[in-house]
């Protein structure tokens, strides 16, 4: 766990806030899968990741889901941590959910 995260607007690159506005994944979403989530098996070498599951229930794009999956893939040079890119999946019976 990375412990308490708190980014603020100039953390965040151009590009990231593009991806959070497509993927409807917002900053509250992105602190609390780096502080709670579970370390994601697909982040390539030299690169970390995050990977946290948050009850939805909502549409996403005309249609209901219940929960959304939020992946947050990331660097460390030094004590500074980079946000690469994140992604959500929408669905239901993902693993664990935050309560």
């Amino acid at each position: 766990m990375l412990g308490k995260i708190k980014l603020s607007d100039s953390d965040m690159h151009h590009h990231l806030r593009a991806r959070m506005l497509q993927r409807g994944i917002d900053k509250r979403e992105i602190e609390q899968t780096l502080e709670k989530g579970k370390d994601a098996e697909d982040a390539k070498p030299g690169t970390y990741g995050k990977v946290l599951v948050f009850p939805y229930n909502d549409s996403w794009e005309g249609k209901f889901y219940k929960q959304k999956e939020v992946t947050v893939y990331y660097k460390l040079v030094g004590d500074k941590m980079t946000v690469l890119t994140v992604k959500a999946r929408y669905g239901e019976s993902f693993e664990e959910e935050l309560k």
